[in-house]
């Protein structure tokens, strides 16, 4: 769907974007992470042509930017920080006037379908301008969704959102996830993209690195079980150490943190080890690092020299 080769941002002596190439699969909902001034929202500006690379190409749907630079603004969804609404006008008109402009075919029931979906059918006739942030951020969504575009762009989608708004933002993503569209998501909140994406790419002017959020978490730390056990001795701390498949084992009160690259299969080995030399098991459970810290870490050491 979204096809990247050392795509290049400049600005004057300023590089924006560096040399990125990428690859969104069709369906996939990708997570674009990085701090401000990143080259994010540069990044999203070139792939839906409101501005023209440097260097490099990028296809979109098949669409090449820079050649079907019309093309890919109609068939596109955009939905950008900070939305520009008509705030003198119903949300009904606002979208009205989107659905002619992108040649919808039935613009009045592609209008109320969005309108009903998003909860703001009710508030049809009322101006945009006395809407919530949550409410315009909904009305936003439905005008990038009217013409039913194949591939969506959201820039921040939930940022500013009171809580109640941005899981209502959130549960609509995953709803357009589950119909099978194609997402590329820029957004600070961390675990929104853990919970939505598919994959990441963590970007810094340069892409740092792309993989699904359980894959980043075993290359950084593996992944790590704690057994809760009733009273901890040293001596099984050393057991367990020495089993061949165990990569750490430390104790931390009356826990036992075991550091493993395939739980599923050696999570009995270590239960029956620890059974056998007398442990009160209690309970297990993983230790789970947050995207968080997956995403300090990459982004410290792309700061690097």
């Amino acid at each position: 769907m979204i096809h990247i080769e050392k795509l290049t941002k400049q600005f004057g002596a300023l590089t924006a974007v560096d040399s990125l190439s990428l690859d969104v699969g069709e369906g996939e909902v990708f997570g674009f992470l990085g701090p401000n001034g990143a080259g994010k929202t540069t990044t999203v500006r070139m792939l839906t042509s409101l501005i023209g690379p440097t260097a490099g190409r990028a296809t979109v749907n098949g669409l090449e930017i820079g050649r079907d630079d019309q093309a890919i603004r109609q068939t596109v969804g955009l939905l950008t920080e900070t939305p520009g609404l008509y705030d003198r006008l119903s949300a009904e008109h606002n979208l009205t006037i989107f659905a002619r402009l992108y040649g919808v075919g039935d613009v009045p029931d592609q209008v109320q379908k969005y309108l009903r979906m998003l909860g703001l059918w009710e508030r049809r006739q009322d101006e945009a301008g006395s809407f919530s942030k949550g409410m315009r951020q909904k009305l936003a969504i439905a005008r990038a969704l009217l013409h039913e575009p194949e591939v969506l762009f959201l820039d921040e989608p939930t940022s500013g959102l009171d809580p109640e708004a941005a899981k209502l933002v959130r549960d609509f993503i995953g709803e357009l996830k589950a119909e099978g569209r194609t997402i590329f998501l820029c957004t600070h909140n961390l675990d929104e993209a853990d919970r939505l994406c598919s994959r990441i790419g963590i970007f810094k002017t340069r892409l740092i690195t792309v993989d699904t959020p359980a894959n980043l978490r075993q290359k950084l730390y593996g992944r790590t079980v704690v057994f809760h056990v009733k009273q901890l001795l040293p001596d099984w701390v050393g057991a367990v150490r020495a089993l061949p498949f165990v990569r750490s084992a430390e104790a931390a009160d009356s826990r036992l943190v075991v550091g493993l690259d395939d739980p599923e299969t050696h999570n009995p080995d270590i239960l029956r080890q620890l059974v056998a030399a007398g442990a009160d098991v209690q309970f297990v459970g993983e230790l789970r690092h947050s995207l968080e810290d997956i995403y300090l870490q990459f982004i410290e050491k792309a700061g690097q020299p």
